[in-house]
């Protein structure tokens, strides 16, 4: 059960810094689109700017080495249930904890105001059976803006012990998300640009958005100049115009490789729909496969 919101502000992380039971993982992850056609996507570790700076207290959680599976053939995938927990545990998360995310923003040289990165860990907390987590709006960014106070001095926590059980439900597979194109109590969410959704961009290996999916864009849910994330009625109208806080509806998301999608996931979650999955391999793996359909236009 999660005790504390799901995002919380700066000013009441700032209040909780001395608590014991506070965990602070500094999530951050690089990611920079392609500026032209055969470029490729660039990803790198947060942890060199972690390293030049983050919250007082906070360790950090490196997604793209130690939090995602080494052997899959697409970046960011869920990792073993063992390598996850070992090294959670590690950072000082699990029972008897409250974890708050953060990272130091969304897309290279982009204004979108997502907390993308620190709500791909929270869902994976989630999936392997930990609640109690918020994710920080505006993250460092917006922490640094305040004036708040920053260290170069390593975090560290005494190790944890994690007792979760994994929930399989939070997760989708390419195979789900095929039933779900014939389902009409499953809403399909993609969670990319208007552009990638109507097949304008060649960020993936074809183009366009798979059947039946609505578009919902990660990034229209906040403010790029004072980093906060829109007012509850706002995202709220956003959800509903495509049916997705149904309560006899479930919800899938998918992007481009798994990470904005828990986006989206964490504010339907925030606003009461708990019958939320995130498609984990997205349009890396379903435009990786001419048998999986796609569509283009609006």
């Amino acid at each position: 059960m999660n005790k504390h919101p799901l995002i919380v502000n700066t000013e009441w992380l700032a209040e909780r810094l001395e608590d014991p039971n506070l965990r602070i993982l500094d999530a951050t992850t690089f990611l920079k689109m392609p500026d032209k056609e055969n470029e490729e996507v660039g990803m790198w570790s947060g942890r060199d700017a972690y390293n030049q700076g983050h919250i007082p207290g906070a360790v950090y959680a490196d997604l793209m080495h130690e939090l995602s599976d080494p052997e899959a053939p697409l970046p960011m995938m869920v990792p073993p249930r063992e390598q996850f927990v070992n090294k959670i545990e590690e950072l000082g998360v699990g029972d008897g904890t409250y974890v708050v995310i953060y990272d130091q923003g969304a897309l290279v040289g982009s204004p979108v105001v997502a907390a993308q990165w620190a709500s791909r860990l929270a869902w994976q907390l989630r999936y392997e059976g930990f609640d109690d987590i918020s994710v920080l709006e505006g993250g460092f960014q917006k922490w640094k803006e305040e004036g708040r106070p920053i260290t170069t001095e390593p975090g560290h926590y005494s190790r944890a012990k994690f007792t979760g059980s994994r929930r399989p439900e939070l997760l989708a597979t390419k195979e789900d998300v095929k039933r779900a194109m014939q389902d009409e109590s499953i809403i399909l969410i993609n969670s990319l640009s208007p552009e990638d959704f109507r097949g304008e961009t060649n960020t993936y290996p074809r183009k366009g958005h798979i059947p039946t999916s609505v578009n919902v864009f990660f990034g229209s849910h906040g403010d790029p100049k004072t980093r906060k994330v829109n007012d509850e009625t706002s995202i709220r109208e956003t959800f509903e115009k495509v049916g997705a806080l149904d309560p006899n509806k479930k919800v899938i998301t998918y992007c481009g490789g798994g990470i904005a999608a828990t986006w989206n996931a964490l504010l339907l979650n925030m606003l009461g729909q708990k019958n939320v999955a995130v498609y984990d391999g997205s349009m890396n793996e379903w435009a990786s496969d001419p048998d999986c359909p796609l569509i283009t236009g609006s």
